[in-house]
Formats: C-alpha cells, sequence, structure tokens
C-alpha cells in the first residue's frame, strides 16, 4: 500500500469538498493528526494525509450519515492504493453511526482529533477577537465539560484521548497548538465561521 503524496490528496479534497468550513477542518484535521502521531510516536504522513481526507464525501452524503466514510473509503480505493489502517481508521471515526468501534491509537486519534477541531473553532467564536490565535488550551479544556457550549461536538467523540493516554489538558495543548501551527491555512478571515 502507498501513501498518496499530499499534493495529490489535496488535490482529490478539492475535486470532492467546496465549503469553507469543511476545509479548513479537514486541514486543523491535518495538523491535529499530525501532531498526535509525533507525540504518540506513529506514522505522521499516514495519520495527517488521513486525517486531511477523512470527510472527503460530506458533501457527496448530505444528511445521509449512514453513508459517510464509506464513501471516503470508496473514492481512496478508486484513486489511490490506500493503506488499510487508514481506510479502518476513516471508517472508525463514523463508528458511532456504522457501529464500527475504535481499536487502535489510530482510530482512537481520528475520532478525537476531528471533533476537538470543532470545540477549537467554537472557542475562537466567544473570544472578544473571535481569532484562533488568541484560543489557550486551558479554555478548550473546560469547554469539554461544557455540554451546553458548541452543543453539535460530541464530547463523547472528544473522549477517545483517554483510549491515547492522554489526559484531556494535554489532548487539548497538542491540538491546539497544532491548529495555531497552520493559522494562515485554516484562518482566513478575521472571523472564524462555523457552520450551522
Amino acid at each position: 500500500m502507498v501513501l498518496p503524496s499530499r499534493t495529490d490528496a489535496v488535490a482529490v479534497l478539492h475535486e470532492h469538498l467546496q465549503g469553507e468550513y469543511v476545509l479548513r477542518h479537514s486541514l486543523a484535521t491535518e495538523a491535529v493528526l499530525r501532531a498526535l502521531a509525533t507525540h504518540l510516536q506513529h506514522d505522521p504522513e499516514l495519520w495527517s494525509i488521513t486525517g486531511l481526507l477523512h470527510d472527503l464525501d460530506l458533501e457527496l452524503v448530505g444528511d445521509d450519515m449512514s453513508r459517510h466514510a464509506r464513501e471516503t473509503v470508496r473514492i481512496l480505493r478508486e484513486r489511490f492504493d490506500y493503506p488499510q489502517e487508514g481506510l479502518d481508521a476513516i471508517l472508525s471515526h463514523n463508528g458511532d453511526v456504522l457501529d464500527i468501534p475504535c481499536r487502535t491509537p489510530f482510530e482512537h486519534a481520528l475520532t478525537a482529533g476531528e471533533s476537538i477541531t470543532g470545540l477549537v473553532f467554537a472557542t475562537a467564536l466567544v473570544l472578544p477577537s473571535r481569532k484562533l490565535a488568541d484560543v489557550k488550551s486551558s479554555s478548550v479544556a473546560k469547554r469539554i465539560k461544557e455540554p451546553r457550549f458548541a452543543a453539535k461536538v460530541s464530547r463523547e467523540r472528544i473522549g477517545h484521548h483517554n483510549d491515547l493516554g492522554l489526559d484531556a489538558a494535554r489532548f487539548c495543548a497538542i491540538a491546539v497548538d497544532a491548529m495555531k501551527s497552520i493559522l494562515p491555512a485554516i484562518e482566513s478571515s478575521p472571523a472564524i465561521e462555523v457552520s450551522p
């Protein structure tokens, strides 16, 4: 199995996704997964490219979440000789709908890592500056415990950080630092807009 280059992955991403929020989310997830893989001593290329492409099918499936992840896997199989462990992580990140449990650190990382991005973006929205650059990881860790804040963000999915041996504070610090490291790519305007 051969992982696509980042250039090829970005090209496929832009073929299938047009929405600004989903593209930002994909870039943020890529950064978070790279940071988690590095911290946990796993393959940062596999984890980050999979993080970038994990939601490739969102605009294709619309509200039919029973197809989400399955369509991404289909697209990746058609386009690349994608590593099976990456495909498994993509399927398990929608495991609550597909009834596929997370079994590996990679699967737990993708589930938690892609979920925390929404909470980080939402935290930026409540700041006076409305800028991701001003988000503190301690604020995000606090918000994990506030179920009414960013109610569409699954605290259960973020909780997979425990399965990685990371407490909430460390996990949030890794995620926030990773997202801030690519600010120009994910913060194209003074205010971050989160989809309704």
